[in-house]
């Protein structure tokens, strides 16, 4: 496995956040490179993230 830097990760939220800090941040600059998505908790941007293969994300968020 390849490590990811999450610093230079790209994180971005939805624009569909309403802005009261319980948020997501998804990374998808790893998505070609690597075929995964970075998702983090907002709150704690050093904190732990998942990685997810695309496909799994792409069901997730088609889901919702």
């Amino acid at each position: 496995m390849t490590y990811i830097d999450p610093a230079k990760a790209g994180w971005f939220k939805s624009s569909y956040s309403g802005g009261g800090g319980a948020c997501v941040e998804v990374s998808t600059v790893h998505a070609e490179s690597h075929g995964v998505v970075l998702v983090r908790d907002s709150k704690d941007p050093n904190g732990s993230y998942l990685t997810l293969p695309v496909a799994a994300w792409s069901a997730f968020a088609g889901a919702v």
